[in-house]
């Protein structure tokens, strides 16, 4: 094999690569235009919006700058390229009580509005695509969701229902301040003394926020919806 065989075919392995991962879905998803909702698959009408609720800009900048994407994705994988469908509550709720079963796989109208798409490197820890849903209604269903994350992040050693959590504790996001009068209502019910209280920075409640914003698990046209018949499971 020549120099200049192995050079053109070293570039077209990497060019091939980079224009199926990179120019491809540049192209696509650069100007998506709004799917309407088909009255006869979907039984209504309208525009397909996802949903973005909570002071989530914020908090996703905040996701990013702590690295949050190197250990959890946000992509629920087609069937063809993973079970990811089928694992415990990552793709929505197998029995939602007032939907059914909600679990779907990630489309790209699922990061619209989103600066940037927070897809993840590496699964050392679950997919977070519908963590705000699985914190409210299965980790919290009796308490307050915002809490039990900011527990989390304070020290996620300590959490029975996540097993062996390998996440760095966040305690750098909160502050021990002195109490003036009565306690604060941001004030967790940990840490702190009888005369101090620890409640969270503007970072971490930025970041609660768009955590508990993430329920990418709302019903999606039929035009969207490649998920195949569910099992059990």
């Amino acid at each position: 094999m020549s120099l200049r065989t192995f050079i053109l075919g070293l570039s077209a392995s990497f060019g091939i690569a980079w224009l199926a991962v990179i120019v491809v879905p540049y192209f696509k998803m650069r100007d998506m235009a709004p799917i309407q909702l088909s009255e006869e698959a979907d039984g209504k009408t309208g525009i397909f919006y996802p949903k973005r609720t909570g002071r989530v800009a914020d908090g996703a900048l905040v996701y990013a700058e702590n690295g949050c994407y190197l250990c959890h994705t946000q992509v629920i994988r087609p069937t063809y390229a993973g079970n990811d469908l089928y694992r415990a509550d990552w793709a929505g709720l197998k029995e939602d009580a007032d939907r059914g079963d909600t679990r779907r796989e990630t489309n790209a109208f699922d990061f619209t509005y989103e600066k940037f798409a927070q897809i993840g490197v590496t699964r050392l820890g679950p997919d977070l695509s519908n963590i705000g849903r699985r914190v409210e209604s299965l980790y919290a269903p009796k308490a307050d969701p915002a809490k039990w994350l900011y527990a989390h992040l304070y020290n996620p050693r300590y959490r029975p229902e996540l097993r062996a959590s390998a996440c760095p504790s966040y305690r750098f996001l909160f502050v021990e301040q002195t109490i003036k009068g009565s306690r604060s209502v941001d004030a967790l019910p940990f840490g702190g003394t009888e005369t101090t209280e620890l409640v969270p920075t503007s970072e971490a409640k930025a970041l609660i926020s768009y955590l508990l914003s993430l329920k990418k698990d709302q019903a999606v046209p039929a035009a969207l919806n490649f998920s195949p018949a569910k099992k059990d499971g």
